[in-house]
């Protein structure tokens, strides 16, 4: 299964719309998992042009997204657990992966899937793959803007996609 991963889009404060790259990136994936910061339900509708969309809600999604997304999943894919959640939590975002995985410490997940720093990240920790898409429309301090591909099969994967 091959999964397009991305967050903080913040459409329309940081970029006026997605990406076109992001678009032809995403085609042929079965799902998208958005790791919150849609800040417009547009988005939402666009990413479901390409495939079906999963999602959490982030702290600058209005409570329309967070009634519809919530805040905090763990979804059953392919037989991998993924716990999907924006990460924040606390106010240093360097410490955002170990947050993350802590909102997750009472569940049994192979991987977990978050967001809110806009910088890319990728590392296995106790067995538990942690992966930030960064942002596909706000580099932030990165060099580019960035998304994910996550292809399950006999193990899981992740990989950065830079636009």
């Amino acid at each position: 299964m091959r999964i397009g991963i991305i967050s903080d889009t913040h459409i329309p404060t940081r970029a006026k719309h997605l990406p076109p790259a992001l678009f032809d990136l995403l085609a042929g994936v079965e799902l998208i998992l958005h790791a919150g910061d849609f800040v417009t339900m547009s988005v939402v509708e666009e990413l479901e042009t390409i495939a079906p969309v999963e999602a959490v809600a982030g702290n600058m999604d209005p409570l329309e997204l967070q009634r519809r997304f919530g805040r905090k999943k763990t979804l059953v894919l392919s037989g991998f657990r993924i716990g999907l959640i924006h990460g924040d939590i606390g106010t240093d975002r360097a410490k955002t992966p170990e947050r993350a995985l802590q909102a997750f410490a009472d569940d049994r997940v192979d991987a977990v899937i978050f967001g809110h720093s806009h910088q890319p990240f990728l590392r296995r920790e106790n067995g538990i793959l942690l992966f930030n898409p960064g942002s596909a429309t706000d580099r932030r301090r990165e060099p580019r803007t960035s998304c994910g591909l996550l292809t399950l099969g006999e193990t899981i994967e992740a990989r950065h996609i830079y636009l």
